[in-house]
C-alpha cells in the first residue's frame, strides 16, 4: 500500500491497529520485544517498540516492557547490548545511548498515561541509567559511546548515539522536575553536550572512519532537537537529494542504493520538528508500500536489486512508524515529543514537590 497521507486530528487506528497487534504479538512473557520473533531484544529498540505499544493505548504491555528493563537493569544503571530470552546475548559492550534511551520511553510512555505511579516507580531506573551515562561525559562534552565487558570506556563518540542522548537529558529532567527532584547536573550535562555536538566535531569520530554517509548523522541533531528550527530546513534541505530517494524513502547511508523504513518514519519526524510539514506528510505517505498484512514493515529496500532486504520485519521499525504516524496527527500526549523541545523551567520543581511530596 501507498499514499497514505496524515493531517492533524486524523490517526487512522484500524490501519495501524495490525502494526501495535504485530508489536504486541513479539512481546515475549517476562516483557522484553525483541526484533522479531525469535530474535534477540536490546535496550534502545525495545524502548522504540515499546512506545508504540503507548501509542497503540496497550499500556499495560508498554508498562510491561519498561518493567523488564528495570528487572535486567546491572548495578552501575547500564544493560548490555542485547539478550535473547533473558539470557545476555552480548555481553561485549554497554551502549551510552542504548542506557539513556529509557528515560525518553518513560517520560513518552508518561506523557500519554498521565500515570504517576508508573513515573515514581520507574524513578530509580531512570536516575541510575543517566548517572552511568552522564559519568561517561569527557571534559569536553561529548560521551563516550560504550564501555567493554570489564566497564573500561571506549573513547570515541558518536553524532548519532550522543544526539540521541541529548534528548534522553531533557526526558530525564522532565521526570525529575515532575517528580521535584534536582536536575541541574543533569541539565549542565545536557547543555555541555550540546555544545560538543554544534562546535566541537573534531570530537566525533575520531578512531574510525567518519559517519557522516550515514543519514542519521544527517537528521538526528534536528530530531533530537540539537539544532534548533530557525535552522534545521536549511540543514535538512543540504543534503536532502543525498539522502532522500524520491517515493521511495531515505537511504540508510549514502553510497548504498537502499532506503529504510524507519530512518525514513523518523527523518519524517525530523521534518516536523524543522517546521516542514508538507515534505514530511509526502515522506511519510511513501513507506505503506513495505507494509505487509500483518501490520509489520519490512526493515528495507534496495531499489537497484529490487529486493526486500534483509529478510526482517522488526518490531522496531513498526514503533517508528507509530511515532511518525502520532507526531503527524497529534494523536497522543506525547506527539510532540520529537518535533518541539519542553525543557522544564527550575521554578516547576517547587511544584513538582508539592505534587509529589505525599507519595515520595
Amino acid at each position: 500500500m501507498s499514499g497514505l497521507f496524515l493531517s492533524k486530528g486524523l490517526f487512522p487506528s484500524d490501519f495501524f491497529r495490525p502494526t501495535v497487534e504485530f508489536i504486541l504479538n513479539c512481546q515475549q512473557s517476562d516483557g522484553s520485544i525483541p526484533w522479531y520473533d525469535g530474535g534477540y531484544a536490546d535496550p534502545w529498540d525495545h524502548v522504540e517498540a515499546a512506545m508504540g505499544l503507548s501509542i497503540g493505548g496497550e499500556w499495560e504491555a508498554a508498562e510491561r516492557a519498561y518493567q523488564w528493563l528495570v528487572n535486567t537493569q546491572l548495578a552501575d544503571g547500564s544493560w548490555w547490548a542485547a539478550y535473547r530470552e533473558n539470557d545476555i546475548e552480548n555481553g561485549e559492550r554497554r551502549e551510552t545511548n542504548f542506557v539513556a534511551y529509557i528515560a525518553t520511553g518513560v517520560w513518552h510512555h508518561y506523557l500519554i498515561t498521565n500515570n504517576e505511579a508508573f513515573l515514581l516507580s520507574l524513578w530509580p531506573a531512570v536516575q541510575k541509567a543517566i548517572t552511568f551515562v552522564v559519568g561517561l561525559q569527557t571534559e569536553h562534552g561529548e560521551i563516550h559511546w560504550a564501555v567493554d565487558a570489564e566497564g573500561d570506556p571506549q573513547e570515541d563518540a558518536l553524532i548519532t548515539g550522543c544526539s540521541s542522548i541529548y534528548k534522553s537529558l531533557e526526558c530525564a529532567c522532565n521526570i525529575a522536575t515532575t517528580l521535584g527532584f534536582d536536575c541541574d547536573h543533569w541539565r549542565e550535562a545536557r547543555d555541555q553536550l550540546g555544545e560538543a555536538l554544534s562546535h566541537k566535531a573534531e570530537r566525533f569520530d575520531r578512531t574510525w572512519e567518519s559517519k557522516e554517509r550515514y543519514s542519521m548523522d544527517w537528521f538526528y541533531p534536528v530530531l533530537t532537537g540539537v539544532i534548533p528550527r530557525q535552522h534545521a530546513q536549511s540543514h535538512l534541505k543540504d543534503k536532502w537529494h543525498v539522502f532522500v530517494e524520491e517515493g521511495l524513502g531515505c537511504r540508510c547511508v549514502s553510497d548504498e542504493p537502499w532506503v529504510t523504513v524507519a530512518e525514513s518514519s523518523e527523518l519524517t519526524m525530523a521534518l516536523l520538528a524543522a517546521g516542514d510539514h508538507a515534505r514530511a506528510v509526502n515522506l511519510y505517505s511513501w513507506l505503506h508500500q513495505w507494509r505487509l498484512e500483518d501490520g509489520s514493515y519490512w526493515t528495507g529496500y534496495q531499489f537497484v536489486q529490487d529486493v526486500l532486504w534483509p529478510d526482517e520485519k522488526p518490531t522496531w521499525t513498526a514503533g517508528a512508524i507509530l511515532l511518525a504516524a502520532d507526531a503527524l496527527t497529534e494523536h497522543t500526549a506525547a506527539s510532540r515529543l520529537f518535533t518541539e523541545v519542553n525543557m522544564p523551567e527550575v521554578s516547576e520543581i517547587a511544584d513538582g514537590v508539592k505534587s509529589f511530596s505525599k507519595k515520595l
